[in-house]
């Protein structure tokens, strides 16, 4: 990887991180102590994306496939997120809620990669 790939990779990533705050804060204005819907709604979305982005196959150079799939969507989505609100949910008892978040966002996100990655390989190569 070049330089400027690597650069454009590292600003793709910060892209993704605001892109999160964004669509997250959208999602549960308003929704103070509520299911955390934002963060589902954005790691099935990335998901999809990436899937999507995964099923368009050889079409997409290997750099190009970093630098959005690594850089801009690994920065978009969340493991950590998900993990610690999973755990703050149990921990304020609201146990249903957090198996939930935790089942519903597994379930939910690879069923969206699945549909991306179908999508994608309906395009032509």
């Amino acid at each position: 990887m070049s330089p400027l790939e690597w650069t454009l990779l590292v600003v793709a990533g910060g892209l993704g991180a605001g892109g999160r705050y964004l669509l997250d804060g959208f999602v549960m204005k308003g929704r103070r102590g509520a299911f955390p819907l934002g963060i589902l709604v954005v790691n099935a979305t990335g998901s999809f994306l990436l899937g999507l982005l995964t099923g368009f196959g050889t079409t997409v150079a290997p750099e190009w496939l970093a630098i959005l799939g690594v850089g801009m969507l690994g920065g978009f989505t969340t493991f950590s997120t998900v993990s610690a609100e999973t755990v703050l949910l149990a921990q304020r008892g609201r146990r249903e809620w957090a198996w939930l978040n935790l089942l519903g966002t597994l379930v939910v996100c690879v069923v969206a990669a699945a549909l991306g990655i179908l999508l994608g390989g309906l395009f032509p190569r």
